[in-house]
Formats: C-alpha cells, structure tokens, sequence
C-alpha cells in the first residue's frame, strides 16, 4: 500500500522574484544558503543570507541547517546553487531549491544595489 506524503515536493528552481517575497513575508523556516566563495561574498551579498561555501556543505549542512526547513541556495549565475540543491535533496532535505539565475539575476531584477562580477 502506497502512502502519500503531507509534503509538498518543491521544484528544483525559484526564481528571484519569489524570493524576495519570502524574505518580505518573513516566511518561517526559511533560509537564503549563499553557496559562493568568501571573496564572492564579499564583493556582492544578499542581506539576510546564510553563507556556506559549497564546498563546505558536505561537512557543514547537517550541523547547520534544518532538514524542515525551506532552503533556498543562491550562487553566482545558478549552476552551483542547483548542484549544492540537488546534494541536500539527496540528504534528505525535501524542501530544497535554487534560485535562478543566481545573485546576478537578484541584482538585474530585485536589488540593483547589489553589485555585479
């Protein structure tokens, strides 16, 4: 016998938009993981992000991040942030996504204040 699960399976991308919206709404359990390089941190950051390099994440992401929670990893252009993504889900993090398009794309259509590289 098949059981259904309560959660909701969470496409593998979000788009930047929609994450400003939940940071706006203060979403409980959420958390913009930045997956970038320090020197990439410091050249351009997303306020309220959690920084954990992506290679890091495999010694770091259970200690620090909830496996409930809602997870969404950012990097330069995307292409990290899905890979990292992808790696929790595999962990057992169900609610995991990527934003597309990466911090340049939350630079072009959220924050022109955030530089870009």
């Amino acid at each position: 016998m098949n059981r259904v699960s309560s959660k909701v399976m969470l496409g593998y991308e979000i788009n930047c938009k929609e994450v400003e919206t939940l940071k706006k709404i203060g979403a409980a359990g959420f958390v913009l993981l930045d997956v970038r390089e320090p020197w990439e941190v410091e050249t351009a950051k997303i306020e309220g992000s959690l920084h954990i390099p992506m290679g890091d994440i495999p010694s770091r992401a259970h200690q620090e991040l909830d496996p409930d929670s809602h997870i969404v990893t950012v990097c330069h252009h995307g292409v990290r942030s899905m890979s990292v993504a992808m790696w929790l889900r595999e962990q057992g993090f169900e609610n995991v996504q990527s934003m597309r398009g990466g911090i340049d794309a939350w630079s072009e259509a959220v924050d022109p204040e955030v530089p870009q590289y």
